[in-house]
Order: C-alpha cells, then sequence, then structure tokens
C-alpha cells in the first residue's frame, strides 16, 4: 500500500511523490475498477498490460503552466499509464498543445512513444479511473494530497494553471487556499475563458477551461481553435510562449 502523507511534508521532488503515489489503494471503489477493466480489457486492447493503477501527473518538474483535468479515463491513461494518452480526449488535448507549441508532438499512444511537454504538465485532483468517469466526492478529498504535494513541488516555477472542466475546478480551489492562494469572495465560477488572478505566495493565473470529453469535443461545445487560443494565452502568462508566438514548437 502507498504511505499517503498529509500536507506537504516528506517528498523531496516530485518522483519520490511519484512512486508513492502509484502504489496507492486508499479508494476501495476505485482499486476494484480500474483493476477491473485492467484484468477485462477492451477487445480492441486485448493485446495490452493495462497499467492499471494510479496514473501520476506527466511532464517537466519545473514547470510554470499545469493543466488540471478531472481524472484517468478507464481504457486511455489506465491502460497506458500516462494522463491523457490513448483516448480521444488525449488526441485533442495534444494536438491543440503541438499546435501552440507546448509539445513536440501532436499525437499521444503509450509510454515511449517519444512525447515530450515545453515548460508544461499535466496532473488531475483524482489519479484512479472511476466508473461511469465520475468520482465521489469522498474520493476526490481522499486523493487531494497528492496534488496539495505536486503543485507545493512546483512552486518555485509555477505561474499559470489551467482547469479542465468544473469538476477540477471545484476540487482546485481549497487546494489552492490551503497553499496560501486568496480566493476571491464569492468564489469564481467556472466557465470557459474564465481568468483569474490570484495573490498568495506567488501572483498565479487561473482559466478555466470546458473539458476535452468527447461530449464536449463531438458536440463543437469546445472546438480546436478554443482551446488553442486559450492555451496560447496560458503558454504567455506561463513565461513559455512570447506575445504573439504563432510557431508550432519553440525554436
Amino acid at each position: 500500500m502507498g504511505r499517503p502523507r498529509t500536507g506537504v511534508t516528506g517528498y523531496p521532488d516530485i518522483a519520490a511523490l511519484d512512486a508513492d503515489l502509484i502504489e496507492c489503494r486508499a479508494c476501495p471503489r476505485l482499486v476494484r475498477w480500474r483493476e477491473q477493466v485492467a484484468a477485462e480489457k477492451r477487445a480492441a486492447f486485448r493485446d495490452w498490460t493495462y497499467w492499471g493503477r494510479p496514473v501520476p501527473g506527466f511532464g517537466p518538474t519545473d514547470a510554470s503552466l499545469v493543466i488540471v483535468g478531472l481524472a484517468p479515463a478507464a481504457h486511455g491513461a489506465n491502460r497506458t499509464g500516462r494522463m491523457f494518452t490513448g483516448d480521444r480526449s488525449g488526441d485533442f488535448l495534444y494536438a491543440a498543445l503541438y499546435e501552440v507549441g507546448l509539445a513536440n508532438q501532436p499525437t499521444a499512444a503509450r509510454l515511449g512513444d517519444g512525447l515530450e511537454l515545453f515548460g508544461t504538465r499535466i496532473t488531475s485532483p483524482v489519479h484512479c479511473a472511476p466508473p461511469a468517469n465520475k468520482p465521489t466526492p469522498a474520493e476526490r478529498d481522499t486523493c487531494r494530497h497528492w496534488l496539495v504535494s505536486e503543485l507545493d513541488l512546483l512552486l518555485p516555477t509555477l505561474r499559470t494553471i489551467v482547469v479542465l472542466g468544473g469538476f477540477g475546478w471545484q476540487a482546485l480551489l481549497p487546494v489552492l487556499a490551503g497553499a496560501g492562494w486568496t480566493i476571491p469572495t464569492p468564489r469564481p465560477k467556472f466557465g470557459h475563458g474564465t481568468h483569474v488572478v490570484l495573490e498568495g505566495p506567488t501572483p498565479l493565473h487561473l482559466y478555466g477551461c470546458y473539458h476535452v470529453s468527447q461530449q464536449n469535443t463531438f458536440t463543437g461545445r469546445l472546438t480546436p481553435a478554443m482551446l488553442e487560443d486559450l492555451l496560447r494565452t496560458a503558454g504567455r502568462t506561463a513565461g513559455i510562449l512570447p506575445d504573439g508566438h504563432p510557431a508550432r514548437r519553440p525554436s
């Protein structure tokens, strides 16, 4: 069993954090589901050995931009072991990251496929695949300390956070408040394009973005242009992309 640690103590770096995270078995329902999916598999992936464990964050450990999602997909990250890798939501996200210059390639198929992010890390408030993509509030709260510790370790370079969806927004605000950032009253409501600058340990730009779920992308609620525009703006406030940056990858 993993050794969850309260708050921000006990982890010298993200590698140590991730080593504990992937062994966590704190939520019985999520453990059962992630392992059931890994054993039963989907027919298209019958030759895969599924990851079937909590999925750690992905990206450089000195990132200035963090993207916060919801939870791993059952046959995406729960299969591949990397955030947003191996499903259509990831296809949509990584294509946009590539287009604005935050990734070196537009596709994410598996670990070891050469994908690299520039100044950007992707994480989530829940690290195990939940049934029906719906973690419970108790599961969200049990998983919170991992996000607390990850953001604390990123604090020296962290400048901007993009939150994908309302669940991530509601999960993140208490984490930021507990870490010393001042959340306005009334609390800012989630919406696509919402932008709030929080005062705290360092000024923090917080952006809301519709989730890259198929429900949003297939219906046109979130288009590639919408996502690229928001990521480009976030990359600029994070200091990764210069103003007016048009290229697909940093020079």
